[in-house]
């Protein structure tokens, strides 16, 4: 579920391009602190007349840093730990070495924020009091707790893997979860451990702790912009103007407004001041029928050409052989695909990137099941007396098809594509 609401999120706003001309494209990960940064850097930009648009919740640094790269968006937040350890492959390497080595793939980096948001692991403060853990060391004694990790941490290569390497730490049972709902798993007692960020408003709502780091594992994450390095001189300027101006207190208290609302926009009103107002402000209409429009042409687009290669795909596929095995075969597994990775793939391809293009080629390609099996069941269940008449009649195999095989397969086909077009919804 987690995956599917992951991959929608993706899919909805990989369509922002349209309609929209040449403005800067501030990205996002997919978590509440990164959403929050998101809207303030739109909103300085606006603030001084630069046509500015967010696109929430792109994906995991990976995707959101190949998007940087390929010009889908122009700038995200991101941390100096996540660009030494994950992004560069440096540990310790100097704030100066980090902007030469993020120039050679056109990207820049700006000053500090102001505040320092590392991972950490947390649990409930009652259950860490009662079993006496302070520090990461301490859960050695522990291996029964049950751990919930989020999969970024779990995949990083300065994640969980050498964190339990180096503090000797072995657990029973581990499992991967969202990070937000990872908060809820916490506080139900459904997990007993996880990781966190140290600005997660959530720490304080649910009363957790976060265990020390004795023996110094995570690396400073110290807040910046990623941006492009043909970022107007303007927009660079504005951003630059940040710098120092949020501190550790200050984006707990915007996480926490945001975490309590889903309002990230008001969330990052805080910044500013509580009785200010956006320079512009979208209505909820006007909203609305942007994203309609999108969502439309996603919907429509990619099942229009499922469609237009499914029901050829499926004509093959039902005069059966290796040829009709091969293509219910790949389509079969290709359905099978996790959304996410599907599109982690896509991205860094020349052609796709972080655009409509890519959404609706993920769509077409979950969609190409139901119309490919159904036109296939669909001819293939014709009654043999009426294949036999239409061959004794000598008609060719081509108007056999137009003239009879298609049109009594026509319910079954409909069938497919009603499937494949609730799939899309």
């Amino acid at each position: 579920m987690n995956i599917t609401k992951g991959f929608l999120a993706i899919v909805c706003l990989s369509a922002a391009t349209l309609g929209v001309a040449n403005p800067v494209i501030v990205g996002s990960k997919k978590f509440t602190e990164s959403y929050v940064l998101g809207e303030i850097a739109k909103r300085v930009l606006t603030n001084v007349g630069i046509q500015t648009e967010h696109r929430q919740g792109i994906g995991s640094t990976g995707i959101v840093w190949e998007a940087l790269k390929k010009g889908d968006i122009t700038l995200y937040p991101d941390y100096t730990g996540t660009v030494t350890e994950e992004l560069l492959k440096a540990p310790g390497i100097s704030v100066d070495e980090m902007r030469s080595r993020l120039a050679k793939f056109g990207v820049g980096m700006s000053e500090d924020l102001g505040f320092n948001d590392a991972y950490g692991l947390a649990m409930r403060r009652d259950q860490a009091e009662q079993l006496k853990i302070t520090k990461i060391s301490d859960l050695r004694a522990h291996p029964e707790l049950k751990v919930g990790l989020t999969p970024e941490l779990a995949a990083r290569s300065d994640g969980w893997k050498p964190l339990v390497a180096k503090y000797g730490l072995k657990f029973d049972d581990f499992r991967t979860i969202d990070h937000g709902l990872g908060y809820a798993a916490l506080y139900a007692g459904q997990v007993d451990l996880k990781d966190c960020y140290t600005t997660d408003a959530e720490l304080k709502k649910y009363d957790l702790t976060v265990l020390q780091d004795d023996q110094q594992y995570f690396p400073l994450y110290r807040a910046v912009f990623l941006y492009r390095l043909d970022l107007p001189k303007n927009a660079l300027d504005a951003i630059s103007k940040m710098k120092g101006t949020i501190d550790e207190k200050k984006m707990i208290e915007m996480n926490a407004a945001a975490s309590a609302s889903k309002d990230y926009t008001a969330a990052a009103n805080l910044y500013f001041g509580k009785e200010s107002a956006p320079a512009v402000a979208e209505s909820r209409l006007d909203e609305l029928l942007r994203l309609g429009q999108r969502h439309l042409i996603l919907v429509f687009g990619s099942l229009l050409l499922a469609m237009l290669v499914g029901i050829p795909l499926g004509i093959v596929a039902s005069r059966r052989g290796l040829v009709a095995s091969g293509i219910l075969g790949v389509v079969g597994v290709v359905q099978t695909i996790p959304s996410l990775a599907l599109l982690a793939f896509l991205v860094p391809l020349p052609f796709f990137g972080i655009s409509t293009k890519t959404a609706i080629a993920a769509l077409f390609l979950y969609s190409l099941l139901p119309i490919v099996r159904n036109t296939a069941a669909g001819i293939q269940g014709i009654p043999s007396g009426i294949v036999e008449s239409a061959e004794a009649l000598g008609l060719p195999y081509a108007a056999r098809l137009r003239l009879i095989y298609l049109p009594m397969a026509l319910p079954m086909i409909l069938a497919g594509i009603k499937t494949s077009a609730v799939i899309n919804v």
